[in-house]
């Protein structure tokens, strides 16, 4: 069974990044399953430190755009948005180049907060940096959208 509400196929997350932050640093959904939502994002110059390593903040960065999008499509959009309201990390390993893909799976997912777990692996499948990211749902509808949308409530 799907943890997903309402008809997610038509959703295009991709449009929805555009000319974001999350467009800037590369991120892109690879992949929705009925329990998890998976995204990848790239090692290089956008997303490194001066050091030549996957920057922390990047890795934050990209588990709190996994977190946020499950959290938004677990959740009756027309009545409902979530917010981020705390989120931590634990930076495993360095990542020098590729790409690190990180999957969001639900730890609890309430009527008012949802916990999503964030594991980001290099592309040998070692962990590279797992997080907790802890999202408001409050009721309002969402507000998430394509550039013409944004702010809409």
């Amino acid at each position: 069974m799907s943890l997903w509400v309402g008809d997610v196929a038509g959703i295009d997350l991709a449009a929805m990044a555009e000319g974001t932050l999350i467009e800037n640093l590369g991120i892109e959904i690879v992949e929705l399953r009925d329990d998890a939502l998976v995204g990848r994002m790239p090692v290089d110059g956008r997303t490194v430190q001066p050091a030549g390593v996957l920057h922390g903040g990047a890795s934050v960065a990209l588990a709190e755009t996994l977190a946020s999008w499950a959290g938004y499509l677990a959740v009756d959009r027309d009545t409902f948005h979530v917010v981020g309201q705390e989120i931590n990390a634990n930076h495993i390993r360095p990542v020098f180049t590729g790409w690190v893909t990180a999957t969001a799976t639900p730890v609890a997912i309430g009527r008012r907060s949802q916990v999503w777990e964030v594991r980001i692996v290099d592309e040998a499948g070692k962990l590279a940096c797992i997080s907790r990211c802890t999202l408001a749902v409050i009721e309002q509808r969402s507000t998430y959208g394509t550039p013409g949308e944004r702010g809409a409530a």
